[in-house]
């Protein structure tokens, strides 16, 4: 950058940086003043922080915006599953020391897919840290696992080579673009690097195995839904849900039982699909700052 670049041009430059955490190279993306407030963006399956790339500077002139990617995701290192285990709670371990590393004290996330347990379980630890939440498709409700969850339901109940083997649909190519063009009306929209970049992940040696790992331990989330509603109730953070509402992976039923613990949520169904930034993208950016206020 020049030393003639000007405030706005410093602001919305985004640094690709990665950093060692607990043995394992952590990367993030970052973007804003320092001095601007935090909003820490935490990314779903089977993608990264590339879902943000469009997001990150376009929110950096407002916030301080950072977005990693977890181990075995996006350009993160994949420690061997004999030396990681890959659970929500080390997800979140993971994240939690990012923000330790980075002397973020107060900030808001924008919870996407895995990224809301992820969020909610480091809310849990950090309280305080906590001054807003923008949900996109991120679920802390049972009315919110409907159907697509039943064969991963079936795997909870039986952890069976037949039941986990019945899973292995979900790591290929046709699912993973699925997983971005279900629910959206007009396919040309899409950027198909996204579900290819992803597909790239999953296709390391090993990776799938972790991604059924991951779909295994997410039964670890819904014992804590309780929790995760109680802190909505006790502190009231301010939420913005911004839902895409034809998604089959997580719903809108999942979207609306918040309201029961947060009466003042702000909530928007979008007329897409899982990955509703793709399509999206700008109404969210506008509402996330018109929410906040900026």
């Amino acid at each position: 950058m020049s030393a003639t670049a000007t405030l706005p041009e410093l602001a919305t430059t985004v640094h690709f940086n990665t950093v060692s955490i607990g043995g394992v190279d952590v990367f993030y993306r970052e973007a804003g003043l320092k001095t601007s407030p935090v909003l820490l963006l935490l990314h779903g399956f089977p993608t990264s922080s590339n879902m943000f790339r469009n997001l990150i500077p376009r929110l950096a002139k407002s916030f301080h915006v950072i977005a990693p990617d977890y181990p075995g995701y996006g350009f993160s290192g994949m420690p061997e599953r004999k030396e990681f285990a890959y659970t929500f709670e080390n997800m979140t371990n993971i994240v939690e020391q990012l923000v330790a590393k980075l002397e973020l004290s107060k900030y808001s996330l924008y919870v996407m897919d895995y990224g809301a347990p992820i969020g909610y379980r480091l809310a849990l630890r950090h309280p305080e840290s906590i001054t807003g939440i923008v949900v996109q498709n991120g679920n802390a409700y049972d009315e919110g696992l409907l159907k697509f969850w039943d064969p991963i339901k079936k795997y909870w109940e039986d952890a069976s080579a037949e039941n986990r083997a019945a899973l292995n649909f979900l790591v290929t190519p046709d699912a993973t673009k699925w997983q971005y063009q279900n629910g959206v009306s007009e396919l040309t929209h899409l950027d198909p690097t996204t579900w290819t970049l992803d597909q790239a992940g999953m296709d390391r040696p090993g990776n799938g195995d972790i991604q059924l790992d991951m779909l295994y331990d997410y039964r670890t989330n819904v014992p804590l839904y309780p929790q995760f509603q109680e802190f909505f109730r006790k502190y009231q953070p301010p939420m913005l849900i911004v839902w895409g509402k034809n998604d089959f992976i997580f719903p809108p039923e999942g979207a609306i039982p918040y309201k029961r613990d947060l009466p003042n949520v702000e909530t928007h169904l979008l007329d897409t699909g899982h990955f509703a930034l793709e399509t999206h993208g700008e109404e969210i950016a506008s509402r996330i700052e018109k929410f906040f206020g900026h």
